[in-house]
């Protein structure tokens, strides 16, 4: 990770294009069908809620340092929220860094395949298991009691043997350097994901710091204005206003949005690079323990064999047979087992995904309820603009009698 990375926040109005690093999306499990959901009971769900609100965190100042409270309180005086181009644009450039990031996230992961990482193993096994299998029909003591050219060819199949997991060995060890560049960038990338966190919270919290100004200050004196004069125009100035209110509130609804999925980048990120490291284990305990180890256990059954002592060499080739099957049985185990473990492990849990389920719903229903009230106040101002209207009409034909 690059040291001069450079992780303070820079709040703009004129967003300019940027490169984001990349961290990987998990594709959601499938839904659970059922035809007899269980009924929630009220009185847990009132204390599932009452738990959740506990546990709610507020976004406010308490989570800035004084110099980015500073720069918060200078930056939110600056925003105009009449100016409907400040409006569309306000935070775009954080936004486009989240997006990036989580397109370059993908990228990384769909360009990876650490299935290739597993064949290698799985060949490395292979190779190790299957050495002097042909000269094996009359067990692995019987091949030292068979004449001498039997242990040409045991010299040959180890050769042999030697040649390709010498070839696996060199792609492990290019994997291994992949995934060490990998762990290595995804720590850049958590880095550069907390930098466009921190971001979209200072755009968040200078935009309603804003919006609460401009309500309580300008959109009231308008209020105030429009009661008093009763003209027309002024109430029209009132309502532009609070429409644009309105709009701003959407758009910091919108990076509310965009922060939560900044959060859910983070772990995201650290699973990506916890599987890349057990991946990495993997590979350096095939190269520093499980090799060496066979090819000293084949070298010592040649020297056995040279030794021309019959009994001894039976003895011995026994023992390093069974302790090479039963570790190499071990090995393979262990690496089979870790590799299932990992590959049906997913890389976001589902309490993430019941998260942002529930947020989601929360905010779909928020969004309908807004609409009903919106559709409602409309109803009721569409019949109160009748009665003035006839109230007008009424007071109109008073004074022309």
């Amino acid at each position: 990770m690059s040291d001069n990375l450079d992780m303070t926040p820079q709040l703009t109005l004129t967003p300019e294009a940027d490169t984001a690093a990349a961290a990987a999306p998990a594709a959601p499990e499938a839904p659970a069908l059922t035809l007899e959901p269980a009924a929630a009971d009220p009185a847990d769900a009132a204390a599932a809620q009452k738990e959740r609100d506990a546990h709610a965190v507020k976004l406010d100042e308490s989570q800035l340092t004084e110099a980015e409270r500073k720069m918060v309180d200078e930056f939110s005086q600056k925003i105009d929220i009449t100016d409907s181009s400040v409006v569309l644009q306000y935070g775009a450039a954080a936004q486009k860094n989240i997006a990036g990031f989580s397109e370059n996230a993908l990228n990384n992961v769909r360009t990876k395949d650490l299935g290739e990482v597993g064949e290698a193993l799985s060949s490395l096994v292979v190779e190790l298991k299957g050495f002097g299998k042909e000269e094996d029909e009359g067990g692995f003591l019987g091949f030292f009691k068979k004449k001498r050219d039997k242990l040409e060819a045991m010299k040959t199949s180890y050769a042999k043997a030697e040649v390709n997991v010498d070839k696996i060995v060199r792609v492990l060890e290019n994997h291994q350097v992949v995934l060490m560049k990998d762990i290595a960038m995804l720590d850049q990338m958590y880095d550069l994901n907390t930098k466009y966190y921190k971001e979209l919270t200072m755009y968040i919290i200078a935009g309603k710091k804003r919006l609460e100004h401009v309500r309580a200050h300008d959109l009231e004196e308008l209020k105030k204005k429009a009661a008093e004069t009763g003209a027309q125009e002024d109430a029209q100035k009132y309502n532009d206003y609070a429409n644009l209110c309105n709009r701003f509130e959407k758009k910091l609804h919108d990076l509310e949005l965009t922060r939560m999925i900044s959060i859910q980048m983070g772990p995201q990120t650290r699973l990506i690079q916890n599987n890349d490291t057990l991946m990495l284990e993997k590979i350096q305990s095939s190269l520093v323990n499980t090799i060496p180890l066979w090819k000293s256990q084949m070298v010592l059954a040649l020297g056995l064999e040279h030794s021309r002592q019959a009994t001894a060499a039976q003895s011995a080739v026994t023992d390093m047979t069974n302790q090479l099957l039963q570790k190499n049985a071990d090995l393979l185990k262990m690496g089979t087992i870790e590799t299932a473990r990992e590959s049906e492990r997913s890389v976001v849990d589902i309490q993430t995904l019941q998260h942002t389920n529930q947020q989601l719903i929360s905010t779909l229903d928020e969004v309908m309820k807004i609409q009903q009230e919106g559709s409602q106040k409309r109803k009721e101002a569409e019949l109160e603009l009748g009665r003035i209207e006839g109230e007008l009409k009424q007071k109109l034909l008073e004074l022309r009698g």
